[in-house]
């Protein structure tokens, strides 16, 4: 079989994809339309996010087998019609569901404990300790949204605290001893801490807004290592400014694009092609950042890798 690599991932794939048997060929920097024009001559494909694998992709892979993402999630693909064709698809979200959950808790910890302001101010010389007073984690109750392999890696990080871990997902029977399956409503009731740990669907896109957020009976601190589309940023910013929301962790943002690779196409930004709330998120001395690495660690870029092989060898050797 031959195997198309659209993106770069850690070089054990190809080393042993290659001694099992399979042809492998790299494509880095070639166009979708390029990719396009030869895929037929492909069995298999290894992407990340580069592009998307639509309709017109898909019809033009007359030979296409499979199909394996270097990630969690498998939005940037036609999943419906690759089905309806036969094809197989593979994720890894077994790869980096431990580095989310690390990342999500660390979150919670720099947040509660004012490190990223500490830090700040110490750097430029400013000593202030009753302003850098923190809270603990222990005896909130935290609410996981979407119990699945990021959801559980992050219940099992809350072991060692004295909290109370609640799980929402639309599945039924998903809770562990990790965490206790409730309402939505019961979510909305008891939660301190939020985590987001959904795919982005039509269900998912924009869920975090106004009217969500208002339904909470306490202020609560959000945390997404998720999907950006999920959260509605000038809502966000709203709640942040009255204080339904007492501060937030993001990973990942509204406005970043479909391969995650950028938040805006151009190198160069100038402030007039920031968005408005954007440009009030980054002022918040109560919201934490960091661009899409909460699954991005040394470990998790092997993992996820060697997921993708396990599972192509199981299926076709």
């Amino acid at each position: 079989m031959k195997i198309l690599h659209i993106d770069k991932n850690h070089p054990l794939l190809i080393t042993q994809l290659t001694s099992a048997g399979f042809d492998n060929t790299e494509a880095y920097t070639a166009t979708k339309e390029e990719v396009v024009s030869y895929i037929n001559k492909y069995q298999g494909i290894i992407i990340r996010s580069r592009f998307n694998i639509d309709k017109t992709f898909l019809d033009a892979a007359t030979n296409l087998k499979f199909i394996g993402r270097v990630g969690a999630g498998l939005e940037s693909i036609d999943t419906a019609y690759a089905a309806k064709k036969g094809i197989k698809l593979f994720s890894a979200p077994e790869g980096n569901r431990n580095a989310v959950g690390e990342h999500a808790l660390g979150m919670i910890l720099s947040l509660f404990n004012k490190l990223n302001l500490a830090d700040r101010h110490v750097k430029h010389g400013t000593w202030l300790r009753e302003e850098h007073r923190g809270i603990e984690l222990d005896l909130k109750t935290v609410g996981i949204i979407g119990y699945g392999n990021m959801g559980k890696a992050f219940a099992r990080k809350l072991r060692g605290f004295d909290v109370e871990v609640i799980c929402y997902d639309i599945k039924e029977n998903v809770e562990n001893n990790d965490a206790t399956q409730v309402t939505l409503d019961e979510l909305f009731k008891k939660s301190d801490v939020v985590s987001l740990h959904t795919p982005w669907t039509p269900l998912t896109d924009g869920m975090v807004n106004e009217e969500f957020i208002n339904k909470f009976e306490k202020p609560f601190w959000l945390i997404n290592t998720a999907r950006g589309k999920s959260v509605v940023t000038k809502d966000l910013i709203k709640a942040l400014k009255s204080g339904k929301i007492a501060g937030a962790g993001l990973d990942v943002l509204e406005y970043e694009k479909s391969s995650f690779e950028q938040l805006f196409t151009s190198k160069k930004v100038n402030k007039t092609d920031i968005p408005e709330p954007l440009q009030q998120l980054v002022l918040m001395d109560n919201v934490l950042l960091s661009p899409h690495v909460a699954g991005w660690t040394i470990e998790s870029k092997e993992k996820l890798a060697q997921t993708i092989v396990d599972k192509i060898k199981a299926e076709f050797c």
